[in-house]
């Protein structure tokens, strides 16, 4: 993999270090600032089941890029129209759900990347702002196109879809291929075969060239991934540290109360 300037995950996959992720689904810009103001290398606004739409992407990916992560969108669905503007508001790539085909990733590809690998339309005025006429000779190596394998027909169209050119990687959707294989939709699993297909997904990813990105709930299980071969681990999310740091903190509230000595005498209002 060669280094590419413009997208600072490059700087992390040269060296053959993984790339750690953190998943945005609120559209406040302070949310998206404490998150940009942590470790991540990148950092993705969720487009498809989060609540940020297109106007929201101009503040979030100013806070966020302002602070050196490199700015993913996950897109509401393979829509060409929807991914010119993702690009023009300055994402450094996207994931795009549900790619189930070959065809289905050659669309994703033409969307995201220029003549002569795509046709995406010319006019990304917020790059042109911040990068200049730089931008548009490194855009199809800087902005990435991974296709999210969520299902069993991607897995077996999973070579095809490797092999399209333009394509940079694929990214799993651990959650919806379980749900598609007969299981309970779940992150993080210990279901054996489910962690072969992760592992034969990062070798064929390997094979071709391409990154390999997998979604993870916690960041023991996202180092297992990355061990497994993964090039970029999403661990937790906004939503997701919420809940856990307010569960925790009632769990200590409730633990401490246990050991109180309750005062019979106390009056009581």
């Amino acid at each position: 993999m060669a280094l590419n300037p413009h997208n600072p995950l490059w700087a992390a996959w040269v060296t053959g270090r993984a790339a750690s992720n953190g998943w945005l689904t609120l559209p406040h810009v302070m949310v998206a600032e404490a998150m940009a103001a942590q470790g991540w290398d990148a950092i993705t606004l969720d487009m498809h089941h989060g609540f940020i739409d297109h106007a929201d992407l101009i503040p979030l990916i100013g806070v966020i890029g302002g602070a050196g992560k490199a700015v993913l969108v996950r897109t509401p669905w393979n829509d060409p129209g929807a991914i010119y503007r993702i690009l023009d508001a300055g994402a450094l790539g996207v994931i795009c759900p549900m790619i189930n085909t070959a065809a289905e990733a050659e669309t994703l590809v033409k969307a995201v990347k220029y003549p002569p690998l795509g046709n995406r339309s010319f006019g990304p005025i917020r790059p042109l702002i911040r990068e200049g006429t730089a931008y548009v000779a490194a855009a199809n190596d800087a902005c990435l196109a991974l296709a999210q394998i969520e299902t069993r027909q991607a897995l077996a169209n999973l070579d095809a879809i490797l092999a399209t050119p333009g394509l940079d990687g694929v990214y799993v959707g651990p959650s919806d291929l379980a749900f598609d294989l007969g299981h309970a939709p779940h992150f993080d699993t210990a279901n054996e075969d489910l962690l072969a297909i992760f592992r034969d997904v990062a070798a064929r990813a390997r094979s071709h060239g391409k990154i390999a990105g997998m979604h993870n709930a916690t960041p023991d299980y996202a180092r297992r991934m990355a061990d497994m071969g993964f090039h970029l681990v999403t661990f937790g999310s906004d939503i997701g540290f919420v809940l856990a740091g307010g569960q925790a903190a009632m769990a200590a509230f409730a633990a401490l109360a246990d050991t109180q000595t309750t005062d019979p005498t106390r009056t009581r209002y």
